[in-house]
Order: C-alpha cells, then structure tokens, then sequence
C-alpha cells in the first residue's frame, strides 16, 4: 500500500469505501481497531465487522486504551464495552498512567502514552487500525506549519506507517468526519462524545473550534485542500530519502555506521541537512532542530581535525573523531572507579554495553589462567601499560587506543579484564601476550557489543 493511499474522496461512507482502502493493504493476519467509544472510532469499527466474512481470514478485534483522565472514564469503557458485544468482537482493554510531567502539554502526553501502549500489541503481519480522518490530517498540517515544521512535519499522518513488530493503518484520511457520523446515523448506532474534546485551552481544539470555522467560512473546502498539501508534501519527503540514500553512499564514514565530515562539506548544505536528517533516522535518535543542524555542519564538521566537538539535545549526542561524524543516545554517566568480579561464562550487563566470553580454542583469554583467579572488570584509570600478544614490548594502553582507532568519548568506558590484579584484556580488541591461549588450549574471546559499532 502507498503509505498515502486512502479510498476515494467523496460520496457517504460505507464498509464498501472502507474495502478500497483496506484491499491496499499487506496482507494481515490481524487488524486492532482502535475504539475510543467515540463516533470516528466506532463508524470505523462498526464498518469493519460488516466486512468480516470479506476479511477472513485475518482476524478482528478492538483495543481500548484507558487514560484515566477524565471522570467519565469508566463510564466509556463500559460504553465500549457493551458495543464490542453486540458487534460479536472481541475487546482489550490497556489502562495507562497519561498525567503530564511539569511543563508537559496534556495532548502530548496522553498521546505519547497512547501509542506507547499501541505499538506493544501487533505482531508481525500485524496491524493497529485508527480512525483518523481528513479534518484530523487538516488540524495535524496547521498544526505542524504552526511550529515551524519542515517536509516530513507537514506531511502529517502516513495511512501506513510501522508501529512496533506490524504497522499502524489509517484507512480514513481522505473521510470527513460528517460522513461517518451520518453512517452511524443511518444504521441507527448512538455513539459518545468526549466532553474534553470542547476544551479549547488544547491546541487541537482551539484549531477545530475557533480557527478552522472561520477558514471554513472563507475557503470551504479547506480540510480537503491542507490534506491535499499533506500528500504533496510526503512526495517531497519520499524524494528526499530517495537522495540521502545516494548521497550516504558517497559519505560513509571509515568506522561502521559513521558519516565522513569531508564528504559532508562536499555536499551543498541543503543536501548535507537532508542527508543528517536521514542518517539521524535511520539510527533511531529524536530529530534535531535546524540550529542544531547548522552547529553539527559548522561547529562539528568543520571543527579541526584534532578537535572533539559534541552536539547534542534531549535523545541525542553527534560528534565527530578525525573525519568520523558519530551519532548515538545521550552517554550514559560513567563512574571510573567501579569494578565488579566477573565469571567469564556469564554475559555482564555494563553502563555501556554488554561484555561477552566466546568459547573458542587456540586463542583468546587462556581459561585455565583465569581458572581460581580473582577475575574483575575495571576501567581505565590513566598510565597503564599492556603488551598485546604478538607484540615484542609493552607500550601505553593510551597510544595502543589512539593508533586504533576508538574514539575519545569510549576508551574510558572499555571494559577492561583484570586477572589477580594483572591486566589480561581489553575487551574487543587484545588479549595480554601472558594471557593468550596457546594453540590447542581453550580460550575465550571478549566482545564489547557497544566497542563493535564504534557508536557514541
């Protein structure tokens, strides 16, 4: 399905609109409507089950999530509740805890609790179906140009989008809101209104109460016309990520999943921004601001090549080594002082990362070295010395991290292995020439899954 599809405009809403919508689907092995008890969610529903015998065999069912916010809460899941009855479907109930922190909006936080607890039902070929419609994209696009959004922010709510191990569907976007509750109306089906959905301190419904009626007024056809604009504008943000893909191949950086800084400053800064923002994606961290844009291209990429600049925000952290532009989460706090006896059999959960022995032969950490011997974790402290095996002499643990490679940011947090007080190992990188097992002798090789990506 093109992640834009919806049904036809125009014309009364039916489960026969709904079937053109749904029929462009991946095929599904179980649709979750999402039911509020409210008239968009439950024309949705009502229509869906009229589709049963059309939509097997994939299976139907109803979530309803309980913000618990409101006084008449309960009253509406038992409103939900009832009506799953009737329609023969089955109803699963989700409370969360949707209270906004200090300075939070009410809106946001309900909603982030609310997809929070989406995203953990569907299963693989699997999806969550939402009742989203034409005037909701309207508010989403005026919203977003509101704060000053970009391409991706104005093209508001995909009709398919993955949520979780499966996807999060919208079949009604191009669906005024009218013509559902005319089809309830028509199939005599009473419905509940929210009385917080009046509340004009909220953005959204200051927007559809106060904003929208005069627009209306001047440009009827106004939530057609921004849903339209949305749709254009997913086009654009397609074709953008169709140009970072080309552009990150001629800018990787040398370490795994890292940018090259010289081969952003190649890029024209339009570009260099869309490709940032498409890398920063694809890595799974929060989207960054246009200044902080614009302090990764002229503070970090075009920082000297022996600095250590860092950007960050809330989720977030770029920096760059050499020419590497690295971007992971925030760091975690590092205490330099800790240390922990370890069994080398057992994985060990660390600050940053998890620390893992391999079985092996011929190489590695000697087993029978560390056999009765007190075996410890620590991290670097400053002037230790180590000679890997293969070396003839020891050198500084410092310049054997440096002429590796590993960025700044993570030699204080490699795991080190100490055996009776001797170091034996670096994790993921050597093992003490004392310490290395002989040919034919058990061994364990060391990996430090965070040191592998060489992410920050």
């Amino acid at each position: 399905m093109n992640p834009r599809a919806t049904h036809a405009p125009g014309g009364a809403f039916s489960p026969a609109a709904l079937a053109e919508s749904l029929a462009r689907l991946p095929a599904m092995r179980r649709i979750i409507v999402a039911y509020s008890g409210g008239a968009d969610s439950l024309a949705l529903l009502h229509a869906m089950c009229a589709l049963r015998e059309r939509l097997a065999p994939t299976e139907l069912s109803a979530v309803h999530v309980h913000h618990g916010l409101h006084d008449q809460a309960d009253e509406w899941l038992d409103g939900c509740a009832r009506a799953c009855t009737a329609l023969d479907v089955s109803l699963e109930v989700i409370r969360v805890d949707a209270a906004a922190d200090t300075g939070e909006s009410p809106e946001a936080a309900a909603r982030q609790a609310r997809y929070e607890a989406l995203e953990k039902l569907p299963g693989v070929d699997e999806a969550v179906c939402t009742a989203h419609h034409q005037r909701d994209q309207a508010e989403t696009v005026l919203l977003q140009l509101l704060r000053g959004a970009g391409a991706a922010g104005l093209a508001a709510m995909p009709a398919l989008a993955p949520l979780g191990r499966g996807w999060l569907v919208r079949p009604l976007l191009d669906t005024c809101p009218r013509a559902l509750r005319d089809y309830l109306v028509r199939n005599g089906v009473e419905w509940s209104e929210d009385p917080s959905n009046a509340d004009r301190r909220f953005d959204r419904n200051y927007l559809r109460h106060e904003v929208f009626p005069l627009l209306e007024r001047r440009w009827p056809g106004v939530h057609r016309t921004l849903a339209r604009a949305a749709a254009h504008q997913a086009d654009s943000v397609a074709l953008a990520a169709d140009l970072a893909e080309l552009d990150v191949h001629d800018a990787r950086g040398r370490a795994p999943g890292t940018l090259s800084a010289g081969g952003l400053l190649r890029l024209s800064p339009p570009r260099a921004r869309n490709l940032l923002r498409f890398w920063l994606s694809e890595r799974g961290l929060s989207a960054p601001t246009a200044a902080h844009l614009e302090r990764i291209l002229t503070e970090l990429v075009g920082a000297r090549e022996d600095a250590e600049p860092l950007v960050c925000w809330p989720g977030a952290e770029v920096r760059r080594y050499r020419d590497d532009v690295h971007a992971g989460p925030a760091m975690p706090a590092h205490d330099g002082s800790w240390v922990v006896a370890w069994n080398p059999g057992d994985p060990l959960e660390l600050p940053l990362g998890r620390l893992e022995a391999v079985s092996v032969e011929g190489r590695g950490l000697d087993v029978e070295r560390c056999r009765g011997a007190r075996v410890e974790v620590r991290f670097r402290q400053g002037g230790e010395r180590f000679q890997p095996a293969g070396r003839a002499h020891s050198t500084s643990l410092k310049k054997l991290l440096q002429e590796s490679g590993v960025p700044p940011w993570l030699r204080e947090r490699i795991p080190l292995v100490y055996v009776d007080d001797a170091l034996a190992a670096v994790a993921g990188l050597w093992v003490a020439r004392t310490f290395a097992a002989a040919e034919g002798r058990p061994g364990w090789v060391l990996t430090w899954s965070v040191l592998a990506g060489h992410r920050a």
